[in-house]
């Protein structure tokens, strides 16, 4: 099974706490060990640096190419990208340093840690003491803390709060509002400043709020099965479907198998009704949004881990976002 989680002499560069996640790959660890230890575990414990690149012309001589080096792991002197002179890294321990005053005042506690990519992203997943709960409690939604410090050229830094409903484990990472963002990227021409990351993630705290605001006008609005089949088709749109068709054809055509829109459109119209949680406002469109999440994060990609770096990092990313956007507004034409 292919895996995007790096794999090193055998072994996930992955450490947890709590339940195995992932079909088990990973070491499970103390919830009691620091960022830096759980860092350790993760084997993470390595640093990067700048080396000069050079290249062979058509006389044999090597030419330094400019404005121009390679960035190379210190504990196996692998490769890991081609970055500009002026990219300045920013080291693991910094960054798992970063987390060790929230985690020592109680605020959060550590979750996961790992390597993707083969080095090229590395992140570090916390609990932070925020949550909040619909219908009476029963469905909750925890907040967590996701810092991710990729070694790869034209990306930074990104500090931001990851919501994840517990009922089925659907993880977002997403912007709210346009270009209001849950957290806080930098870029790899300045110095890390954990004190700018800080101010920032103060204010996209409170955009907790906003997400919370949402979920709870979404539990208010009821779909038809006319507009939740739409919603699913311009989620996962398809090229060749008949803009022609009435609605009622498309049913038709649905209910007798046809595949008159994409398999994953069709899939969330079958799972809607069965994914967990469902029963928690039925017929809502956060019920409708919620089956978009558990699809990207549950059902779509080769793997457990292929699918989590899709949502926080890849194209289930961008699609969880459009897709809170649009049962926003369909909703509100309820």
């Amino acid at each position: 099974m292919a895996h995007e989680l790096e794999i090193v002499n055998g072994k996930a560069q992955m450490a947890y706490v709590g339940q195995v996640p992932w079909h088990g790959l990973g070491t499970k660890v103390d919830p009691n060990l620091t960022p830096t230890e759980i860092m350790e575990v993760a084997g993470l414990n390595w640093s990067v640096e700048k080396q000069e690149v050079f290249y062979q012309n058509e006389k044999g001589k090597y030419i330094r190419a400019p404005k121009k080096q390679a960035l190379i792991r210190s504990s196996d002197n692998k490769y890991l990208d081609i970055v500009s002179d002026d990219w300045i890294p920013v080291q693991n321990q910094d960054a798992f340093e970063f987390f060790d005053e929230y985690v020592k005042a109680g605020g959060m506690e550590m979750h996961t840690a790992g390597s993707l990519k083969d080095g090229q992203i590395i992140w570090a997943l916390a609990k932070v003491n925020e949550s909040f709960s619909l219908f009476g409690g029963k469905d909750e939604v925890d907040s967590y803390l996701l810092l991710s410090n990729p070694h790869q050229f034209g990306k930074g830094v990104d500090v931001r709060f990851t919501p994840i409903r517990v009922v089925c484990n659907n993880t977002l990472s997403m912007s709210l509002e346009g270009k209001a963002s849950l957290g806080i990227s930098l870029n790899h021409r300045k110095e890390f400043d954990a004190e700018k990351v800080k101010l920032a993630l103060a204010e996209a705290s409170n955009k907790m709020n906003t997400y919370k605001e949402m979920a709870q006008f979404l539990t208010t609005k009821k779909f038809t099965q006319q507009s939740v089949f739409e919603y699913f088709t311009r989620v996962w749109p398809k090229t060749t479907l008949k803009s022609n068709m009435s609605f009622d054809q498309l049913m038709k055509s649905f209910k007798d198998g046809e595949k008159v829109a994409s398999r994953n459109a069709l899939q969330s119209m079958e799972t809607l009704d069965t994914q967990p949680g469902a029963e928690y406002g039925r017929g809502s469109w956060w019920q409708a949004y919620n089956c978009v999440t558990y699809m990207t994060n549950h059902m779509s990609g080769r793997s457990d881990d292929t699918r989590m770096q899709s949502v926080w990092y890849g194209s289930n990313k961008d699609r969880n976002i459009a897709a809170l956007g649009m049962a926003i507004e369909m909703a509100e034409a309820a």
